[in-house]
């Protein structure tokens, strides 16, 4: 069952189109991630959901309705640009915006002070947002999104300031909302944390959707033919043989690409025979960064922190 379905919407600004007739469907209970480089139109797209702006053309459905206040009322929405009052104390934020969406008293309370806990910030919560690092800022917004308990969670680039034990952290709970049914909505350009999160997603590129679908389907459209590789020595050789079509080399970590299924033996047998030594064989895979550098072109930005921001 569907919980959302995006139709053709279209934005223009100063008569260049950001998002170009863009669709896709989000199923009920599932984890959707909205990816591509920056600039791509994930955010604009992001903000006609949310009716901050008003497209040109399209409409979004929810559950077969076209979304109207009533989604507002569900949605907890962490946008790109940070939003916080700096000279507000960090739990009179958390219950502010709680009460803005109809939650207020003990439970609530108790609530944001659990989350503050488990983000190690109940030392902090008399503190001003202006004396709090950005860190600990995106922290504190990410409560407050889902502190009233929404039934759609859309997160705009989540894990921006964050270093790998808060990163971790917010994945945990992302996947605790998860099991309790919500629909969680994220755009980022951090391909490996859609790969190992999403169960659904739509890539878009310069406006125009890509590719759209569950990740299981879309990775075993890409993967024939395909050796995700984790090593230690030189595999320049492999430029050499003929039967290798392409390789796309991370430093230790390389998706190869050979002409035919009956190559991946060989290939194992080149790699043995040069004194490879391999961590990591797996055929019939590949990333979900190789298949955005594929589908999006060479051009396509081939380092995921290289850039900040999107449009």
């Amino acid at each position: 069952m569907l919980a959302l379905e995006v139709k053709n919407l279209t934005k223009t600004f100063d008569g260049i189109k950001a998002v170009d007739s863009v669709s896709f469907v989000i199923p009920e209970g599932s984890v959707f991630g909205l990816i591509g480089r920056n600039g791509a139109g994930k955010t604009t797209t992001i903000r006609m959901m949310m009716n901050i702006y008003l497209p040109d053309s399209g409409e979004v459905l929810l559950r077969g309705v076209k979304v109207g206040q009533e989604f507002r009322d569900k949605v907890g929405y962490l946008p790109e640009e940070r939003g916080l009052y700096k000279k507000m104390k960090v739990l009179e934020t958390l219950l502010f915006f709680a009460e803005l969406k109809g939650k207020k008293g003990k439970a609530i309370e108790k609530s944001a002070m659990e989350y503050l806990e488990r983000f190690e910030l109940t030392d902090r919560k008399n503190s001003k947002i202006e004396d709090l690092s950005k860190g600990n800022q995106q922290k504190v917004q990410f409560i407050a999104t889902i502190l009233h308990d929404p039934e759609f969670i859309i997160l705009d680039e989540p894990f921006s300031g964050l270093d790998p034990i808060n990163t971790n952290m917010l994945k945990e709970i992302i996947l605790e909302l998860k099991r309790k049914n919500k629909v969680i909505i994220f755009s980022t350009h951090l391909m490996e944390f859609a790969e190992k999160m999403c169960d659904h997603l739509a890539m878009i590129d310069r406006g125009k959707i890509i590719l759209s679908g569950s990740i299981n389907d879309i990775k075993a459209q890409y993967a024939n033919c395909n050796v995700s590789l984790n090593y230690e020595g030189d595999i320049s050789f492999l430029k050499s043989l003929p039967f290798v079509e392409k390789i796309n080399d991370f430093g230790n970590t390389t998706g190869i690409k050979v002409k035919a299924n009956e190559n991946i033996d060989d290939l194992l047998k080149a790699l043995v025979a040069n004194n490879i030594k391999i961590k990591k064989f797996d055929a019939h895979d590949i990333s979900l960064h190789e298949i955005f550098i594929e589908r999006a072109g060479k051009d396509a930005v081939t380092d995921p922190a290289a850039e900040m921001g999107d449009a």
